[in-house]
């Protein structure tokens, strides 16, 4: 809150409509809201200027007679040869300056500004053989979104600055997403956020603040819903991360598939019905049709998909609960695709050292008291135990027990995420459930209440590299996809080295071949049996290597395991690990003579900053990972202890 002095005018609002963007030229008409607020009518300049950094100042002015009261002014300006706001991954996230000015008498009495990006954006939703597309078209250009669902970073919002809104855009960044959902069961989010994001590159699929149950329709409830929604609208349309806005999160799904037509009386029925018709599809998408024309509008998400239903995954966005709701195994997700991936999670503890910020030794049970106040979810603990058992071993000791399950809740939710970029462009999206917590909690979340990436955040900067890697096992064929978002081809070479658990190469195979432009091929592929002849598949794995047309660039570098992990016979490792101090943060060095799977190197300081983590530490191979403090201050040297797999006992 704050107060504004004003004299004689004043700019209320200031709308930077982009009504055409190209690489030749930008049609922006500035639409501006001025109140006279003098008695009588007075004559006055208004000017806009834009500029872009390192270029001169651009400018239009217009002489206008204000009358009494609030005046709507029109500004067309061609911006010709403009600098693109590009999504992270794909260039530079321009973004230009324009303030409105407002003189009289050749003073300026009234200004406001704006950082705009100039960019085209449209979603695409077209009837093709399979059913019916979901996709962001950016700047003239299919784009595959990679991202995440954000809900309130705190319980008590007020302690959500500007320097936490950064940190989690970096992160978001750092990680190779380019769009972020800002759920509609949370909160509108502070500008900071979106000023964030608009630097970033970070597209914004905007909700509505409604989810997950009916709301009334009455003409007092309906008035406040349509202030909030101008308000919010007029806020935020200037942003060039804002990409879309959605009705509501799931109430059209549970209108229909939870169940209420049986719980509720009829003529209740009824009213849902109607105030979802009223809010849903009437005022909100008038609402945005009169504040921000032209931005996509979607009803509610899923709209047609339910996860339980495979029929309807072919059109529009999907939420799939199949691997916690329904209890399925992560390989549900190669084949359960969808259009677009809007929701997908699957739960993990934070790291120790979280969980001690609320639980004392005498606590460290699944099923105390105080675990099961952390979780809020009535399947979870006894879910995360069952699923566990299906790829590791599940061990007694409650800390090797959040260890590992860590580690499953990353590679599942790779799987989802490769699965979703393999199947371009039948699916053009991925956006796991969550990437945040609201409290110390056992959640979904990618990223804890202290800012610890936990396993699956790791794994996601992986899955969504620009260029990745990807083998999977389809029928008696083992097929190796190379998955792109980049926009140019190279010349590329695919090394592929069968290798056992002490760094002995058993063979060797080279393909070459051209890099998919933003798409998705199998590159190679083999008989399966062929792939492990003559190898123990219990202690053996495929490294896979892509490197560029040079032949020193490396694009990609993976590796894939034939068996699970409870069925491996993995060593124990003796891993080996100096620390130096450099320019204020601590460079690790670690090696082993072995395979070392999914390390996890643990400091105790909250918020500590990995350059990488939960990673495979290959046979022979030297590994190098810097440790900073969350705030960039000089890291003071801490403990560190190194955990493996081969660890972990049942």
């Amino acid at each position: 809150m704050y107060l504004q002095f004003a004299d004689r005018a004043v700019v209320e609002d200031y709308f930077v409509h982009q009504q055409s963007v190209s690489a030749e030229q930008a049609e922006v008409d500035n639409r501006l809201e001025i109140n006279n607020i003098g008695n009588h009518t007075q004559q006055a300049v208004v000017r806009v200027t834009y500029s872009y950094a390192g270029e001169s100042d651009k400018s239009i002015e217009k002489v206008v007679e204000l009358q009494p009261g609030l005046n709507h002014i029109s500004l067309p300006v061609t911006v010709e040869q403009p600098h693109l706001w590009m999504p992270n991954g794909w260039g530079e996230p321009a973004l230009y300056m324009f303030e409105a000015s407002v003189s009289v008498d050749g003073q300026v009495v009234s200004q406001k500004s704006h950082q705009i990006g100039l960019r085209s954006i449209r979603v695409v939703q077209e009837e093709d053989k399979d059913g019916q597309s979901f996709y962001f078209e950016m700047n003239g250009v299919p784009m595959f979104a990679k991202g995440t669902n954000l809900i309130p970073s705190d319980a008590l919002l007020p302690r959500v600055t500007r320097q936490r809104y950064s940190r989690l855009l970096e992160d978001v960044q750092s990680s190779n997403m380019n769009m972020i959902r800002v759920w509609g069961g949370g909160i509108y989010e502070d500008d900071a956020f979106f000023e964030e994001a608009d630097r970033r590159g970070i597209l914004v699929w905007q909700d509505f603040m409604f989810a997950c149950t009916t709301y009334p329709h009455d003409p007092a409830f309906l008035r406040n819903v349509a202030r909030e929604a101008e308000y919010n609208i007029k806020r935020l349309r200037n942003h060039a991360s804002l990409a879309m806005w959605c009705g509501n999160n799931e109430i059209y799904e549970g209108i229909r598939y939870w169940g209420w037509k049986e719980k509720y009386s009829s003529e209740v029925y009824q009213q849902m019905q109607e105030g979802y018709d009223v809010l849903f599809r009437q005022l909100l998408p008038q609402k945005v049709k009169e504040f921000d024309p032209g931005r996509f509008y979607l009803e509610g998400s899923p709209l047609e998909a339910n996860w339980g239903r495979p029929e309807s995954w072919k059109v529009g966005d999907s939420h799939n609960w199949g691997t916690w709701y329904g209890q399925k195994p992560f390989e549900s997700l190669d084949h359960e695709i969808p259009r677009f991936m809007s929701e997908y999670g699957f739960q993990a503890f934070p790291e120790m050292k979280t969980i001690r910020t609320f639980a004392s030794p005498e606590d460290y049970e699944l099923e105390s008291p105080v675990m099961n106040a952390h979780q809020k979810s009535t399947i979870g603990n006894a879910l995360i135990k069952k699923t566990m058992s299906l790829y590791y071993p599940v061990p007694e000791k409650f800390e090797d027990l959040v260890y590992v399950g860590l580690v499953l809740q990353g590679h599942g939710m790779r799987r989802g995420m490769v699965a979703h970029r393999r199947n371009r462009p039948y699916c053009m999206g991925s956006l796991p459930w969550q990437l945040n917590d609201s409290w110390p909690v056992v959640s979904w979340s990618a990223i804890d209440y202290y800012g610890n990436w936990k396993a699956m955040q790791y794994h996601t900067r992986r899955a969504f590299a620009p260029v990745l890697v990807d083998a999977i096992r389809q029928g008696d064929r083992l097929r190796f996809y190379v998955l792109s978002d980049r926009l140019q081809t190279e010349k590329v070479t695919l090394h592929l080295a069968l290798t056992d658990f002490q760094g002995k190469v058993i063979r060797r195979h080279r393909v070459e071949g051209m890099l998919p432009v933003n798409a998705s091929e199998v590159f190679f592929e083999e008989d399966w049996q062929k792939a492990f002849e003559g190898c123990d598949t219990t202690a053996s794995f495929i490294r896979m290597t892509l490197r560029g047309a040079d032949g020193r660039e490396v694009l990609s570098d993976e590796v894939f395991y034939p068996v699970y992990p409870k069925e491996q016979r993995l060593p124990r490792a003796e891993i080996a690990c100096r620390k130096v101090k450099k320019g204020g943060v601590m460079e690790l060095t670690l090696k082993s003579r072995v395979l070392a799977r999914d390390v996890f190197v643990e400091v105790p300081l909250q918020g500590a900053r990995f350059s990488d983590n939960f990673f495979d530490l290959l046979p022979g191979e030297t590994k190098r990972i810097t440790v900073s403090s969350p705030d960039g201050a000089p890291l003071e040297d801490v403990s560190v202890v190194i955990h493996q797999l081969a660890d972990v006992r049942e």
